[in-house]
């Protein structure tokens, strides 16, 4: 859950409902690093059979079998949630493109919140879902 009670999230029915309609994922921050979070949480939603795409701009190979972009505004198409392993200071761009993008959902994990960004993507009519794990959540919404 949200360490910081300042977020403003989304009721746990909605939340439930970006996790269960999401289909293409864009994992913003994934690493070749099996230790970091972003790599098995990217391993996870593979193994769900959800089509996810890496953004690193670091990274020239492919991460698990996936397609690598440079950032979120090279990846062809659409996607149902852009997932945000990055600082807090790098979400404002990502929204950005996201919206640019016409993106359903941006997802800021665990110790990533910017509500100033937050709220221009809600005004833009993307969900955002703060300072919260995708996965964490998935098993506490998921599989009840």
């Amino acid at each position: 859950m949200s360490g910081d009670p300042t977020v403003n999230n989304p009721p746990d029915e909605r939340i439930r409902a970006v996790l269960a309609g999401m289909r293409r994922i864009a994992v913003v921050g994934l690493s070749a690093r099996e230790d970091r979070a972003s790599h098995g949480i990217a391993r996870f939603l593979v193994g769900q059979g959800l089509d996810v795409v890496g953004v690193n701009p670091a990274l020239d190979e492919p991460v698990l079998g996936l397609e690598v972009h440079a950032d979120l505004a090279a990846v062809p198409g659409k996607v149902d949630v852009v997932d945000v392993f990055r600082r807090s200071d790098a979400v404002p761009e990502i929204v950005d493109q996201a919206i640019a993008r016409g993106d359903a959902c941006v997802w800021l994990q665990e110790g990533v919140v910017h509500e100033e960004a937050a709220a221009k993507a809600r005004a833009a009519g993307l969900e955002v879902v703060s300072d919260r794990c995708l996965y964490k959540e998935w098993l506490r919404l998921m599989n009840g």
